[in-house]
């Protein structure tokens, strides 16, 4: 974080409760999922259940309705970041067209060139 923000962050946390407790929720989790055990994950979920801010309570049962997705999400190597990404890109080219475009023009912004020498002088 720069100077600022841990400014900001000291601020929210010594003037909010809820704010420090959150962010101790949020820094654990983001470590269980940086290399934590499926131990840790149980106890993260059962601490956040008799947490005492209402989000942090709801987010963990919401996470109890796909445990399985979860637990894969802590001790899995694989990420979807690629995917989200892409999906990303494609919206913002979308956005971007919107109203001044065809399907065909859509296609030549996505697609790569295959020949190269089309600009070439």
């Amino acid at each position: 974080m720069t100077p600022r923000q841990i400014c900001i962050v000291d601020a929210l946390t010594a003037e909010s409760m809820d704010f420090a407790v959150m962010r101790q929720f949020a820094m654990r989790l983001r470590g269980l999922f940086r290399g934590g055990s499926l131990k840790k994950l149980d106890e993260w979920i059962w601490d956040a259940t008799s947490c005492s801010v209402y989000a942090i309570r709801r987010f963990a049962k919401t996470l109890r309705q796909d445990i399985d997705a979860v637990q894969n999400a802590v001790v899995g190597p694989w990420s979807n970041g690629q995917t989200e990404g892409q999906i990303n890109r494609l919206k913002t080219l979308k956005r971007s067209m919107y109203g001044r475009a065809s399907i065909e023009l859509l296609r030549a912004r996505m697609l790569p060139l295959h020949d190269s020498n089309l600009h070439r002088e």
